[in-house]
């Protein structure tokens, strides 16, 4: 079978369409025959072993995971024999395991055209969209989720502005707040304006003509997927009792990541009455069937960019490593 694979850090000519063994899945997994994927801001940080603090986890020299992508969605081909809620044929979507090989195979990821997923983080896809949406979906998803749900407590009547709503968290960041009964802001460049209203933003601000912590109205919660304003600045647009809540999708530093700012924001909490949290997402089991019943209702609906093939792959990180991707980039296997 053809997957997308990387033997070494660097840019995105070190991806590569190779021929791989098809993966066999254990007891508890679910083989997979991927008909879509999507990329993430993440991706490209784990391509180029960035920050350099990760490669302690994912391979000093060379990389642990030699495949790429988390998201996906496809059809199962088989099942373990402890898998009990899918079975041969299902139209499933979800997230790869995230662990490292054993001595069974090479470890892969969603950019394959086959990949074995533990049954846990995989749900059925839901019937009104295409595999290339429904691939969209898992980590932005989940994480915003999340970030509203678990951090932020949203509730019916609250204020809340998303910074960087155009980006792939941000785009369904805007959709969940307003199905949780918020009042929402969006804040994006002039190019995505009129998408971030058409997603349910009741207020659109375009940071490149307005800078939305010098407008005197105060928030909630803000959830900043950009980290392109100081903490001490974000806090004069929120609610004396108001949260700010930071996702940044990219390292702040190339040593250290967003670790480094994460400490700062930690230290200032103490010292101020608002709540200043970084959002650490962590894959839960209820997060899937929870945006699946989002999505049936109508309410959230995946916002792509981009699409490529898989021996795109290279081309469509380059666009995602330029800064130049709004909401998602899906990759069709």
């Amino acid at each position: 079978m053809k997957a997308i694979i990387y033997h070494h850090y660097g840019a995105a000519d070190v991806l590569a369409l190779e021929d791989v063994a098809q993966p066999v899945p254990g007891d508890d997994e679910v083989l997979v025959r991927v008909h879509a994927a999507s990329m993430n801001r993440v991706d490209w940080q784990y391509m180029q072993g960035k920050p350099y603090l990760s490669r302690v986890i994912y391979g000093l020299r060379t990389p642990n995971i030699e495949g790429i992508g988390a998201d996906l969605a496809g059809r199962v081909e088989a099942v373990g024999k402890n898998v009990t809620k899918f079975r041969t044929g299902d139209e499933v979507f979800g997230e790869v395991n995230g662990e490292f090989a054993d001595d069974r195979q090479l470890n892969l990821s969603s950019c394959a055209e086959f990949v074995c997923v533990s049954e846990d983080w995989l749900a059925m896809k839901p019937a009104s969209l295409s595999f290339e949406e429904a691939a969209a979906v898992p980590l932005a998803a989940t994480t915003a989720l999340q970030g509203l749900r678990d951090y932020g407590h949203v509730q019916p009547g609250d204020e809340v502005l998303i910074n960087g709503a155009s980006g792939a968290v941000g785009t369904f960041a805007v959709q969940i707040a307003k199905a949780f009964g918020a009042e929402v802001t969006g804040v994006c460049g002039t190019e995505t304006v009129e998408l971030i209203r058409s997603i349910g933003a009741e207020h659109v601000i375009d940071y490149k003509r307005a800078d939305f912590t010098r407008l005197g109205k105060r928030y909630d919660l803000i959830l900043d997927n950009v980290g392109n304003h100081s903490v001490s600045a974000c806090r004069r647009a929120l609610k004396p009792k108001g949260m700010y809540l930071g996702s940044f999708g990219q390292p702040q530093n190339e040593w250290l990541g967003p670790l480094a700012k994460m400490l700062r924001m930690r230290i200032y909490s103490r010292f101020v009455s608002q709540e200043v949290v970084f959002l650490n997402q962590h894959r839960k089991k209820e997060d899937l069937p929870e945006l699946v019943e989002m999505i049936e209702a109508g309410l959230v609906m995946p916002v792509i960019d981009r699409v490529y093939t898989l021996p795109e792959v290279p081309e469509a990180m380059r666009y995602i490593g330029g800064g130049h991707a709004k909401a998602k980039v899906v990759i069709t296997v």
